[in-house]
């Protein structure tokens, strides 16, 4: 598998960057994770974005899912499409409820429901097996001030498990759904935890400790703004998980 930074931003973008989405290829199957503000630009510079055979959303926060927009505009009013070259309708894989939720949003913007028109939407369970093509993607509840699902994701006759931890506080939970993944993308958001309960966000020392815990092979934080020291939090975050500990960036690829 190979797993391509779109973006890694929090909820607001890095200078010149995108919120969070990951692009995932594997033999002949395409996923992307989350579709952040800017990342529909982002995945138009790497692949055609008629071409990917789903689309994952972890939770609601617009960071992660407001670019379903634009995506949804392009499917439905591209001259590209024509009656006898129509659209494709990728996947678009989400929590329970969110069919409903997509279709306020796209009321918002317009009338009619240009998101459900555009996309063929199915809801997912926590306990939920999925099979996109060649993958199969499994997913675990994790703590944060929404309901939001950590992922992941394996490939027919390939040996790499992939994890993404999505928006997540301190959580047994995440440790064991990730335990012995080749490749853990953790967020890291905050500099210090804070008192304040219940926490949906790591710090880089968190992220660190959660991947040690988990026995992974490789560690990336993404979901860290630029406005922090992010030479701190990558020391921070090798000490704690007792390795070397990648921080990710956009354009950056991963192979699992």
């Amino acid at each position: 598998m190979q797993i391509t930074i779109l973006g890694k931003s929090p909820s607001w973008p890095d200078a010149g960057g995108a919120c969070s989405g990951y692009l995932l290829e594997a033999a002949n199957t395409k996923i992307l994770i989350d579709c952040g503000s800017g990342v529909f630009a982002k995945l138009r510079e790497r692949v055609d974005y008629a071409e990917l055979d789903a689309i994952v959303i972890s939770h609601f926060h617009g960071d992660h899912c407001l670019d379903l927009m634009p995506y949804a505009y392009a499917l439905t009013y591209s001259p590209r499409w024509t009656a006898t070259n129509p659209a494709p309708r990728p996947r678009l894989i989400v929590p329970a409820g969110g069919a409903e939720m997509l279709a306020q949003l796209a009321h918002l913007f317009g009338p009619g429901d240009t998101i459900g028109g555009a996309f063929e939407i199915s809801e997912y369970e926590p306990q939920a097996i999925l099979k996109v093509g060649d993958c199969e993607l499994r997913f675990c509840a994790v703590p944060h001030f929404i309901p939001t699902f950590a992922l992941s994701v394996t490939a027919d006759g390939e040996q790499g498990r992939f994890t993404f931890g999505a928006d997540c506080g301190p959580s047994q939970e995440l440790i064991d759904f990730a335990q012995g993944s080749d490749l853990l993308l953790i967020e890291s958001t905050l500099r210090t935890g804070g008192d304040d309960e219940p926490r949906g966000h790591l710090t880089a020392t968190e992220a660190g400790e959660h991947g040690r815990a988990a026995n992974v092979g490789r560690l990336v934080l993404t979901h860290i703004p630029d406005e922090l020291d992010q030479a701190v939090s990558l020391a921070e975050a090798s000490e704690a998980f007792g390795g070397e500990v990648t921080l990710a960036s956009e354009g950056a690829v991963f192979q699992c």
